[in-house]
């Protein structure tokens, strides 16, 4: 198992570097966010790898991050996101915009991925909601957002954030600003307060 490549930068593709490690260059397909933050040919790179073998070929996939590989494996789990669509996401969403996506039940911001429709954008979603690294040891507000996103009766972050969203931001983006409000001002705010903070927040 290849988890991990350093070598140089030999060639880049549309979507694949080849890496030179002591001779041998190693064809490694890669998110556009990924080939972004590489180096140039003939500087030194490193690289967290997958290794999908099947019946027919061996594959590497790159990534400039332990999150993000981390990612690609939870969105391959999903029936119906392959390798393809899992870079295709990867290349349109950072993993901070993917994870307040899934958090935030966010399926149109998912759904901006090239091969990733409605349905299959719900399913990812909702097959990840419990899985997504918000909710393991990440932002405690945000979370606090998202559950009252599913709460029964209205909360001041449910508010706030459909505040937001009727003024024309998406609901991850909205979300993401009213968790920053919730750090700021605590979790007992007022849905006033969580606009107005959340408005602050967004426009920086």
């Amino acid at each position: 198992m290849i988890g991990r490549l350093k070598g140089i930068v030999d060639e880049y593709g549309d979507d694949h570097v080849i890496l030179d490690v002591s001779g041998v260059g190693y064809h490694v397909a890669c998110s556009a966010k990924t080939l972004a933050a590489l180096p140039s040919v003939g500087e030194a790179a490193v690289l967290h790898t997958e290794m999908l073998v099947s019946e027919n070929s061996i594959r590497l996939v790159g990534f400039a991050s332990e999150g993000e590989r981390g990612w690609f494996r939870l969105l391959d789990s999903v029936q119906g996101v392959g390798t393809k669509v899992s870079l295709a996401l990867l290349s349109t969403l950072t993993t901070a915009e993917l994870t307040n996506a899934i958090a935030l039940g966010d399926k149109a911001m998912v759904g901006r991925a090239n091969g990733v429709g409605p349905k299959l954008a719900q399913r990812i979603v909702t097959e990840l909601k419990d899985k997504a690294p918000a909710f393991s040891g990440g932002d405690a507000a945000l979370a606090a957002v998202s559950g009252a996103l599913d709460a029964p009766r209205p909360t001041a972050a449910a508010e706030a954030v459909s505040a937001l969203v009727n003024l024309g931001y998406g609901q991850s983006q909205a979300g993401a600003a009213v968790s920053a409000a919730m750090r700021e001002a605590g979790e007992d705010a007022a849905t006033e307060t969580l606009i107005r903070l959340g408005l602050k927040e967004l426009a920086r």
